[in-house]
């Protein structure tokens, strides 16, 4: 927005800093400066006005204001009132009605009588003219004028054009009173502007009307009909307030933007039409030789009061982290026309003008005070604040220490429902079930009891495109008379996997910080004998000392038919909540041996009812630490073996921690544990 430099000046009997340092300052403290410009013996500032300052800070006064606090000049506002003709009064000339009050909050009226339209004079021409504004005739520069110094549009009317009625006035005879009506305009409506444009209106579009036709489109340009000319002997003055939002809209509609509505859709205080009025009467009283009527014809419904804020003058230094005197604050709030209603030590009772719209809290306020103060000056310095950690969530860690471990090993996680169908129900059993008063689906009726039937859903849908797959689901499961968190896992395929899922639940568990794991066989409770899930030989107890965590085992065939699975699934299903209580981040750190390892296959014929960690329990305690580890690698029953027995073989590794093993100490302690094997009159080790 455009400032004459010589019209800021006006406002101070002090000297303003040269244009450029005046712009340094306001760029620094106010609004940033984006041109200078000389025009004759004055110069051009562009100002960049934000838009929550639009209501004060698009005027001269506005910015005059900000100058005088920034430079701490004494500021000397116009305070010109005009000599009324008390002969009549405004009202009996006009009358206003505004229909919406919502668009029109407030609007204000004043009569001239007896003015000479002629030329401006030449100061007034040259402020126009420096603010990008074209001189027409006396009475339409005084509105501009007034506009550009107050920020408050304005309007003439000539009294003449205006529609009225006959009315009797007290010891006079009948006269014509003007109406002036604020309404929004019929579809169709039309209006020639003062340039001479036609325009069609709408519902949308606010406009000033007599009781004929359209004067003016409001806020935004005046009308051909009732403008001024030099026949125009009396005028009517308008000085009215618009909602900013029926002001854009109707100028974004008939593709118009004035310098009025431009400053209506920024927000302009109500309060200002009449000392803006009044500034423009006594103008048009000077320079047109106008008479101005006694009194105002103002409509305004609902008055806008100042606001009262209570300002911590200890919040002002918390908040912005430098002192500020208590004397300076008050010079600052009271240069930017804030008035103290009341001061104490602590606290100040600020009344806020009612033009400083974007002020309603106290950090507004301080803000103001940083601003004026200098950000300069307000050194940066570190928080004083105690930066604490967050508290670490335990149950998040251990869960995703869980995926983790179970990605690393090759396994995906899955997300389910929580829901399974009635068609679950029954392949699962009902016992502990829970139903839903209003299910979503069929598919949806009651919440999951474990987490293994939508997994066992997944190996359905994907068994077609995977020869393996490989998942895990971490979640709650609800029962009855609970709902706890459950770790669930799957292997499928052709293979014979128990034991490989046996290693990926032994590599959780131990890394997970848990020792003493170990398998016992498998007893159903007597509600789980009556519909089974596990293959009843091949399913086991996962325990951790006493206690049990979870099972591990493999799906019976008939589940696995009902559910159309194809291929062998084994699963894991552990209490996560009793298995992170079990979990622990200290571990015990063992060095890898710089010295070789080697390994020796051992094969063995066992009864069939024999549990492969009795022979693993054998090896271990045989071998003693020499044994650095053993894994199964195959179980055997067919051909060659009879009918009652199984075969176990075994990668047996042995390492030693301070020195190579020769071949010779290795047989040695591999013939100790065959013969520690063969202890057992039933087990007979296959060379």
């Amino acid at each position: 927005m455009i400032f004459s430099y010589n019209w800021l000046q006006s406002f101070f009997k002090k000297k303003l800093p040269k244009p450029e340092k005046l712009a340094e300052l306001l760029t620094m403290h106010s609004f940033e400066v984006e041109g200078i410009e000389k025009k004759g013996n004055d110069f051009v500032l562009d100002i960049d006005v934000l838009p929550n300052r639009a209501g004060d800070c698009f005027s001269h006064l506005g910015i005059a204001k900000e100058c005088g606090a920034l430079l701490n000049y004494k500021f000397n506002p116009t305070n010109d009132s005009s000599k009324e003709d008390k002969k009549f009064q405004t009202k009996d000339f006009v009358s206003v009605e505004v229909k919406d009050k919502h668009a029109c909050p407030r609007y204000t009226v004043r009569v001239i009588t007896d003015v000479k339209v002629g030329s401006s004079p030449k100061w007034l021409k040259d402020r126009l003219k420096v603010c990008g504004l074209k001189p027409i005739n006396n009475i339409v520069d005084i509105a501009n004028y007034v506009m550009l110094e107050t920020g408050q549009p304005l309007h003439a009317f000539d009294f003449e054009k205006i529609s009225g009625v006959k009315s009797k006035i007290k010891n006079q005879k009948s006269k014509i009173i003007k109406k002036i009506i604020v309404r929004k305009a019929k579809n169709g409506e039309k209006i020639t502007t003062l340039d001479e444009k036609n325009y069609s209106l709408d519902k949308d579009i606010l406009i000033i009307a007599d009781s004929e036709k359209p004067l003016a489109i409001a806020g935004i340009k005046g009308g051909k009909e009732a403008g001024i000319d030099k026949n125009t002997k009396t005028i009517v003055l308008e000085s009215a307030n618009f909602s900013p939002g029926v002001i854009r809209k109707g100028s974004r509609k008939l593709g118009l933007k004035t310098d009025a509505s431009i400053r209506f859709e920024g927000g302009i205080d109500s309060n200002l039409t009449e000392s803006a009025i009044n500034q423009a009467a006594y103008l048009v009283q000077k320079i047109a030789k106008g008479k101005v009527v006694r009194g105002l014809v103002d409509v305004y419904p609902e008055k806008v009061l100042p606001k009262q804020i209570k300002l911590d003058l200890d919040y002002v230094e918390r908040l912005l982290g430098v002192k500020i005197s208590r004397r300076e604050i008050i010079n600052i709030l009271k240069s930017l026309g804030f008035e103290i209603k009341k001061s104490t030590k602590d606290f100040l009772d600020v009344l806020i003008s009612t033009q400083r719209s974007d002020i309603s809290i106290p950090e507004d306020l301080i803000e103001e005070i940083a601003r004026i103060y200098g950000y300069e000056k307000i050194k940066p310095v570190f928080p004083t604040a105690s930066l604490i950690p967050a508290q670490k969530n335990l149950e998040i860690f251990w869960e995703d220490m869980a995926k983790d471990i179970l990605k690393e090993v090759g396994f995906s996680e899955v997300y389910n429902y929580s829901f399974i169908s009635e068609n679950d129900a029954k392949i699962f059993g009902r016992e502990n079930i829970v139903e839903l008063e209003n299910p979503a689906s069929i598919e949806h009726k009651y919440l999951r009891p474990s987490l293994i039937p939508n997994l066992l859903k997944n190996v359905q849908r994907n068994q077609k495109y995977f020869n393996e797959i490989k998942i895990f689901e971490l979640g709650k499961i609800f029962q009855s008379k609970a709902e706890k968190r459950m770790l669930a896992g799957l292997i499928s395929g052709e293979a014979e996997q128990f034991y490989q899922l046996k290693g990926v639940v032994d590599s959780l568990l131990n890394k997970l910080g848990i020792s003493n794991i170990w398998y016992d066989s498998y007893q159903p409770t007597p509600e789980q004998s009556k519909i089974s899930i596990w293959h009843p030989e091949k399913c086991a107890e996962i325990k951790v000392d006493h206690e049990e965590i979870g099972f591990l085992g493999e799906i019976s065939s008939s589940i696995l038919d009902e559910m159309r699975i194809e291929t062998k699934v084994i699963v894991f299903d552990i209490d996560f909540e009793k298995l992170q209580k079990l979990s622990s981040e200290e571990t015990i750190y063992r060095p890898i041996s710089r010295y070789p390892a080697a390994v020796r296959d051992l094969a063995i014929l066992v009864p069939r009812g024999t549990k492969v960690v009795e022979v693993l329990n054998k090896i271990n305690i045989a071998g003693g630490k020499i044994v650095r580890d053993v894994d199964l690698f195959d179980i055997y029953e067919g051909e060659n073996i009879p009918s009652n027995k199984k075969n176990f073989a075994f990668h047996i590794i042995y390492q030693a921690e301070n020195k190579t093993l020769s071949s010779k100490e290795i047989s040695k302690i591999h013939q100790k544990i065959v013969k520690a094997l063969e202890d057992n009159k039933e087990w007979q080790v296959r060379r």
